[in-house]
């Protein structure tokens, strides 16, 4: 007896079964003998359908979730192939997943149903992929535009910085000059940092004192916490305070830490700021020595999400309404490029702890 073929058909006419399979690794695939049972399932079919293989064998449609059963009636009863049309499926621990599905009716010419093939294709993956490239496109972007920015801004404030120098040189004023040449040098500096992932400038080394690059940040932040009458705890145990670095990063990276403690603290909170050597107790304990220095930010702010702590150093991710998901990233990339370590413990509405442990100056 002669087969009406469908397209379907045309296009898979001298292969087997298993060829057909193996040329749509991807794909979930369920085959109905007729419309009454699954005689073929794949290892991807049964994954988006949330259920074994063997429990799918020789079983009818209703096995299957509501969507799939409604798609398979109305290929049946139409006798017509039914395209790309997409679904929620629930699958078990994964829950719901996107699925595009299509149903291909093989039928004899008297239109009696002889078999039934449907397969599906799991959208997840295809739209994380699509994030993912958008991401890139968007970090290309963003390090293109900030590299050109950078060399633009630097090229400006050299003419600016040679003028502020000459003012000084003409008006001796001991106290003007100081601030004014310290603030053109951090400006100088951060302007370098400038979304530094775009091509971060390597620091440059020198001795520096720990308890001095610590106290010129939290001046920075002072007015804010004056504002929100956040009390100041400050406790610099460290002795010998000095280690190898580049004064300016490191006030930048204390600095992106503490102005993101202070906005998580509410009004009459605690902030508190300590250096100590880094010995042999604490969480830390099996990975510092003697000759480290570490510094703790903690406050009693609001806490960190324990579905974000993961996520607070990854560039871009923010939880304010206008921030910009770098201040966090840029202090840790300082951090490591100073050769130490950053950890943090936050708890809800109980507030955030940041250790940051350093080697100390020999």
């Amino acid at each position: 007896m002669a087969l009406d073929m469908t397209p379907f058909e045309e296009g898979a006419k001298g292969l087997s079964l298993t060829e057909v399979v193996r040329s749509c690794l991807q794909c979930g695939i369920l085959v109905f003998k007729g419309s009454r049972k699954i005689v073929h399932v794949t290892p991807a079919a049964a994954s988006m359908i949330g259920l074994p293989i063997d429990k799918l064998m020789d079983k009818t449609p209703a096995i299957l979730p509501r969507p799939l059963q409604t798609l398979i009636k109305q290929a049946l009863r139409s006798r017509k192939d039914i395209t790309n049309r997409k679904v929620q499926l629930p699958s078990g621990t994964r829950g719901l997943i996107p699925v595009a599905v299509n149903v291909t009716v093989s039928r004899l010419k008297r239109q009696k149903v002889h078999e039934l093939v449907v397969v599906l294709n799991e959208l997840t993956p295809l739209k994380k992929l699509e994030l993912d490239v958008r991401r890139l496109d968007r970090l290309a972007s963003i390090g293109i535009f900030s590299a050109g920015m950078t060399h633009e801004i630097k090229n400006a404030f050299v003419a600016v910085k040679t003028f502020v120098d000459l003012l000084l040189q003409e008006n001796q004023s001991a106290e003007l000059a100081t601030i004014v040449k310290r603030e053109i040098s951090r400006i100088d500096s951060l302007v370098s940092q400038v979304l530094k992932f775009a091509g971060p400038a390597k620091p440059t080394f020198s001795s520096v004192r720990l308890h001095e690059t610590l106290d010129h940040a939290l001046r920075l932040v002072q007015h804010q916490l004056d504002r929100k009458k956040i009390t100041l705890s400050r406790e610099f145990k460290a002795s010998l305070d000095r280690l190898q670095g580049d004064h300016y990063q490191l006030e930048q990276a204390f600095f992106n830490l503490l102005f993101n403690a202070v906005e998580a603290t509410g009004p009459n909170g605690r902030l508190s700021v300590v250096t100590e050597y880094a010995r042999s107790h604490g969480r830390n304990a099996s990975s510092v020595t003697p000759s480290q220095l570490r510094v703790t930010i903690r406050d009693t702010g609001s806490g960190i999400d324990p579905a974000n702590l993961g996520r607070i150093f990854e560039p871009f991710f923010t939880t304010k309404p206008n921030g910009t998901g770098l201040g966090l990233p840029i202090a840790r990339r300082i951090i490591h490029e100073h050769r130490g370590t950053v950890d943090v413990d936050s708890s809800l509405n109980k507030g955030t702890t940041f250790d940051i442990v350093f080697p100390a100056s020999e």
